[in-house]
């Protein structure tokens, strides 16, 4: 069977689970939606159907750490729904650090004209796609 190289990364959050989609092999990735969550608890559903669709290889759980390395509040949680994802759909999942991950999301967002108010326009897909694009340029080191 020939590989597809598709991989699809989580910016976890407590509200929001941001989605990016990539392929490794073409070292490509792009956001893909917002699942959301409720005081973090994924909707499963979603994701599977997500799954279903996109047939990753791999998935990549952005990994909150603070600025100094150490684990953030959120951290533990963050894996726990790494463990999740593996155990329920028995895909490898890797943790990949996403320190700065929604500042930069953001940042690309003024860039394109966003005006700051991310209520309406959350940017967790994005905070996703840099996770995804900082594992594949580690990965493709």
């Amino acid at each position: 069977m020939k590989s597809s190289g598709r991989v699809l990364a989580f910016d976890w959050g407590l509200r929001n689970i941001g989605v990016a989609v990539g392929n490794r092999q073409l070292g490509t990735s792009e956001p893909l939606t917002i699942v959301r969550a409720r005081d973090g608890v994924a909707d499963w559903q979603t994701i599977g159907k997500l799954l279903s669709e996109w047939e990753p290889e791999i998935l990549i759980v952005g990994d909150p750490l603070n600025m100094d390395g150490s684990e953030a509040e959120i951290t533990p949680r963050a894996r726990k729904f790494s463990r999740q994802l593996e155990g329920r759909f028995n895909i490898p999942v890797v943790l990949m650090d996403e320190r700065l991950s929604s500042h930069e999301a953001k940042m690309q967002s003024k860039e394109r004209g966003h005006k700051g108010d991310y209520s309406d326009n959350p940017i967790d897909a994005e905070a996703a796609d840099v996770i995804l694009r900082s594992w594949l340029a580690a990965a493709m080191d």
